[in-house]
């Protein structure tokens, strides 16, 4: 059974003290069946009557989601860019984030097919996706939308693919340790060339290992920046393993569209 397993925005939210006041955000643990594949099911719902509509911009994280509305069913693959969703009156969606990888059995090809891309889930999972959704979306609670999501992946569950769980790891792996800033590092800590690493990436992941590290370290610089308790950025920088401050604010002015100092 899943559960809840946190209410916080978590990374990737941007401005998120503004962004409380305009939905919520729950995220679930998935079934025991399902870990091998999903990172957790997310919730949105929002209630803006009245209120003028509001654009959320999101860094996104190298996963698949999978989202089920009222307006459909939709596969998002990895974005590589700033991805912005506006909502107005009142909604829900409820999302599945597949682990990095996680997606590839469902999906049978290369999942960089599905990079900076969105597809109907009908085309994955042809006419069970639009059951589903309708059921997901009568569904009157959390739990229960959660419920039919389960039942529905749980039909559709692949065969596990190790390989897949191994990437999954070596993602892991760079999320967890801000000193791997380079690929022969990763290489060197795998036992994986290089070469190797760059296919199996683009084959489960949609995207190179090298852009797996530069978003970690630009997920953390939004973090704290989100929390407002930066005072030396060069220190930051240093920390996330950039060359100097300048490259940071770089990279972060131009995915996020203004430079750390100025970002809250």
């Amino acid at each position: 059974m899943s559960g809840v397993s946190g209410r916080g925005l978590g990374r990737g939210v941007l401005h998120q003290n503004l962004a409380e006041t305009k939905f919520w955000l729950s995220r679930h643990r998935p079934s025991a069946a399902l870990r091998p594949f999903v990172d957790f099911h997310w919730i949105l719902r929002w209630d803006l009557t009245g209120q003028q509509p509001h654009e959320q911009k999101i860094l996104p994280h190298p996963n698949v989601n999978l989202a089920f509305e009222e307006s459909g069913s939709s596969v998002f693959g990895v974005d590589r860019n700033l991805f912005a969703r506006r909502i107005g009156g009142r909604g829900k969606v409820l999302g599945v984030r597949f682990n990095p990888g996680g997606f590839r059995p469902f999906w049978n090809a290369p999942v960089s097919r599905l990079t900076d891309r969105t597809i109907p889930a009908a085309e994955v999972f042809g006419a069970a996706a639009a059951a589903a959704q309708q059921a997901i979306m009568r569904a009157p609670t959390d739990t229960a939308m959660v419920t039919d999501a389960e039942e529905f992946l749980t039909r559709v569950l692949p065969g596990r693919d190790l390989v897949a769980e191994s990437v999954a790891d070596l993602v892991s792996m760079i999320n967890g340790d801000p000193s791997l800033t380079r690929v022969d590092q990763l290489a060197a800590v795998s036992g994986l060339s290089v070469r190797r690493l760059q296919r199996l990436f683009a084959e489960y992941v949609g995207v190179g290992p090298k852009w797996v590290m530069r978003r970690a370290r630009l997920h953390e610089a939004a973090q704290r920046a989100d929390r407002g308790d930066v005072t030396d950025w060069a220190a930051i920088a240093a920390d996330l393993g950039y060359a100097d401050q300048a490259h940071l604010t770089r990279e972060f002015t131009a995915l996020i569209g203004v430079p750390p100092t100025r970002y809250g």
